[in-house]
């Protein structure tokens, strides 16, 4: 049954994947955000995936599996973006509004990248499906 620890580990890569895609339009969508509840500009955030830890049984054991999983949520400790506007609301007593510290780009790669690695496990589980069905297939010849 080592097929069901391959779907246990594709399943918390998709998992985790998909929460990095939330995170990362949740980036997008407050690239603008000046203000916040706390009184600052938005800051950008990162998923920290870890491998989920076995012991030395579980390891041995083809049964249950390792797999990802997201460890935490970071805030980007990156300077924010000054513009200068005197006449926002937000602008300081120098005329200068503090955007968040997000980029555009470096958002898009990320979003491009996540959508890549969760394709790419989706085919994964497509593969590990495909050999199970094969595996009844040899066992009802017989």
């Amino acid at each position: 049954m080592a097929f069901l620890n391959s779907i246990n580990i594709i399943g918390s890569a998709l998992t985790a994947e998909r929460f990095r895609t939330n995170i990362i339009t949740q980036n997008i969508a407050n690239q603008t955000t000046t203000r916040t509840a706390s009184g600052e500009p938005y800051r950008r955030k990162q998923v920290i995936f870890q491998t989920k830890p076995q012991t030395f049984d579980e390891t041995l054991s083809t049964v249950i599996g390792g797999g990802v999983r997201v460890t935490q949520v970071v805030e980007s400790q990156e300077d924010f973006n000054p513009v200068y506007d005197p006449d926002n609301p937000d602008a300081d007593e120098e005329g200068y509004v503090y955007y968040p510290n997000v980029n555009n780009t470096e958002e898009q790669v990320d979003l491009m990248e996540a959508s890549r690695v969760y394709e790419a496990n989706v085919s994964a589980l497509s593969v590990v499906k495909a050999m199970a069905s094969k595996a009844l297939e040899i066992g009802k010849n017989q």
